[in-house]
């Protein structure tokens, strides 16, 4: 069964959209929080259920393939039970950890042949295999092999990355359709469009996949080196190629303006462990732009990290106690200041989806990238 996708308005490209998956209702825009193993980092399942709303998370195949590996996985019936997340998921494929290891991951015409970050042990992903670890995970979004290229890269390079992307895309879907036959799945399934920053490549990238008929698409291969100007001028054409009547994924983006941007351009749906890496190393954000908590100034701040945000952190603490719990290195400090940023991006989400519900988009967009791309650290 196609995927059930509803656009509910549009403001020029931007547009606010549902759609439905086996463990709930998606509406996008929407900021999906990193969980490589499964869970975010520092927060526990019910946290993002409760406190952050999330109605998806990202996970990553390679991750949980390696550990908690794929016995465990299908013991514990999949990783809903074993993380006990109720919303729904979305794994990558393992692409760009290959595209990561760099010399200890090698490509082929039939799949990747890598060593474990973890033990340096031998593995190889090819098209089908991943599908099945996806299965065994039960995601419910599930993301096909792609050959993923840096960027500059040559035109033949990125034509290779295009026919060999291509190629597992179809025997991703053709094998995912032939277990349709065998067995009830409710896995939606997407592709991932290459082409580097090339018309024509971009072009003929989504031809190929969109004659496939994924549930949905993403974009791949941008936010690996060209600039942000180079990105959206991608955007600006590589977002019309994909259908209408379908989610689009922009992968790994991106800073709050990133994702403006990005809506702006026709985009659903997004990913980046910015807002969590952030938190981490003490970028708050907020709707004056970056604060750095470990700065002195803030050692007697009794106000909230940010005066205009509702989160649980904001609610309950100053940014005097986060800048005490980041001096005395404090894991309580990674918790409270990751539920802030994440709460930062999703709420970003809500009100760009409220814009264009109500047709105030461009203004509030306009808004708050002055007030995002004025501000300065302080």
């Amino acid at each position: 069964m196609s995927i059930d996708f509803t656009i509910e308005a549009k403001h020029g490209a931007a547009r606010a959209s549902r759609f439905v998956l086996a463990h709930g209702v998606v509406e996008t825009p929407i900021f999906m929080p990193v969980g490589t193993q499964g869970i975010l980092k520092g927060i526990d399942c019910v946290s993002a259920t409760n406190i952050l709303q999330t109605k998806l998370i990202l996970a990553n195949t390679y991750h949980l393939y390696l550990r908690p590996g794929t016995d465990i996985l299908s013991k514990a019936s999949g990783i809903h039970s074993f993380a006990n997340f109720n919303g729904n998921y979305l794994t990558d494929s393992g692409g760009f950890q290959a595209f990561s290891l760099g010399s200890n991951a090698k490509s082929d015409d039939t799949g990747i042949t890598f060593q474990s970050h973890i033990d340096g042990s031998k593995h190889r992903f090819t098209p089908t295999k991943v599908i099945d670890i996806q299965y065994i995970i039960n995601s419910d979004i599930m993301m096909v092999l792609d050959d993923l290229v840096a960027l500059p890269a040559s035109k033949s390079r990125i034509l290779d990355s295009i026919n060999r992307t291509t190629k597992w895309a179809r025997q991703s879907i053709e094998y995912h359709n032939n277990q349709k036959n065998i067995r009830e799945i409710c896995n939606k399934i997407f592709a991932i469009m290459q082409g580097g920053i090339d018309y024509e490549m971009r072009k003929r990238s989504a031809n190929e996949l969109c004659e496939l008929d994924f549930d949905g698409y993403a974009i791949g291969g941008l936010a690996v080196g060209e600039s942000n100007k180079d990105m959206y001028n991608c955007l600006d054409y590589a977002v019309a190629f994909l259908p209408e009547n379908k989610p689009r994924y922009l992968m790994g983006v991106g800073t709050p303006q990133n994702l403006l941007e990005c809506i702006d351009r026709g985009v659903d749906m997004f990913d980046c462990v910015m807002p969590s890496r952030n938190a981490r190393n003490a970028c708050i954000f907020t709707q004056n732009g970056k604060i750095n908590i470990k700065n002195a100034g803030y050692k007697i701040d009794f106000s909230p990290l940010d005066s205009e945000c509702e989160c649980y952190t904001c609610k309950h603490y100053s940014k005097a106690y986060l800048h005490h719990l980041f001096r005395a290195k404090e894991l309580s400090y990674h918790s409270l200041a990751t539920i802030h940023n994440l709460f930062f991006y999703m709420q970003l989400m809500s009100n760009a989806r409220n814009a264009i519900l109500h047709g105030y988009w461009d203004k509030y967009k306009n808004n708050m990238l002055r007030k995002l791309e004025g501000s300065l650290w302080h």
